[in-house]
């Protein structure tokens, strides 16, 4: 597996921020439409809101979930190898880690209740 430094990471998160920000663009044009008639203009921005709120929700739960797992899986490495470096201390460390991934699990879980509110009730 390649080894991701800092500046790779970083041009990699301005990439997807940038492809992000155009894809919003490109979805935000349906807004701007004019079809003349107010009832069918209504209908055109509850169909384009909702999908608003479908693709926010993706990108939110989706982000959250992918940091999660870099996150646990770094979080992962570092215990292995600090236990393998020091097996007397693997007790503390492997309780470290488990209180570790909770509070990494709970931000996903943060995140998928937002996203349940963006569906639901905005």
């Amino acid at each position: 597996m390649r080894n991701l430094n800092a500046k790779k990471l970083r041009r990699l998160a301005i990439v997807l921020a940038m492809v992000a920000a155009a894809m919003m663009m490109v979805l935000t044009v349906g807004v701007f439409a004019d079809t003349g008639d107010s009832a069918a203009a209504a209908d055109a921005a509850a169909a384009t809101t909702t999908g608003f709120k479908a693709i926010a929700a993706a990108i939110a739960i989706g982000l959250a979930a992918c940091g999660g797992a870099i996150g646990m899986g770094v979080f992962g490495a570092k215990t292995s190898e600090g236990i393998s470096r020091q097996p007397e201390a693997g007790g503390q460390i492997r309780t470290s880690f488990m209180l570790g991934l909770v509070f990494i699990e709970t931000v996903v879980i943060y995140a998928l209740l937002t996203v349940i509110l963006i569906i639901f009730v905005l």
